[in-house]
């Protein structure tokens, strides 16, 4: 290379560099100045059509008795003996990120499920997925002292049922 030519692409150099720093400058401040509105984010909750629920995990950590049943008049003789197997719990513990530590269907570790609102009015207890996901529980009710759910996956309810759990005295 001639040191014509190398001289011109030093040159060169800084005055582009200068423009490109001028222009770096210039977007930099145009992200600054949003013309007095504020920048959301939106949650990724918000993205799947989940909806807030008023069931928070803490209710759900506890011993608990369960039994399952598969037609609603059931129901009753079953959460008497949901309530006798206190006598060996199943116990559901808080999660590391604020869920709670239970079982998916056919798998024996546990995982951390949260409860959540899906856009259809019901509420689900289940993985980081969108509300009603196939892994998902159904909540279909809640007390103190009882909660009823069934898993969201056609197959893996037929096979499990819908289950009771009644809190175990402490």
């Amino acid at each position: 290379m001639s040191r014509s030519r190398l001289s011109w692409r030093i040159s060169l150099w800084p005055s582009s560099s200068k423009a490109v720093m001028g222009l770096a400058i210039s977007l930099a401040v145009s992200a600054c100045v949003t013309g007095g509105q504020e920048a959301t984010l939106v949650s990724p909750r918000a993205l799947t059509g989940e909806r807030p629920t008023s069931i928070r995990s803490e209710a759900l950590i506890g011993r608990w008795g369960v039994a399952s049943f598969r037609q609603e008049k059931d129901r009753q003789r079953v959460a008497a003996q949901a309530r006798a197997q206190c006598k060996l719990p199943y116990t559901i513990a808080r999660g590391p990120t604020g869920g709670v530590m239970m079982h998916v269907a056919d798998d024996s570790a546990l995982y951390e499920l949260r409860p959540k609102g899906g856009s259809d009015g019901k509420t689900y207890l289940g993985l980081e997925a969108p509300p009603g996901h196939v892994q998902d529980r159904e909540i279909l009710s809640i007390s103190e002292r009882e909660m009823v759910m069934r898993f969201v996956d056609p197959d893996a309810n037929n096979r499990y049922g819908t289950f009771v759990y009644v809190r175990c005295a402490a």
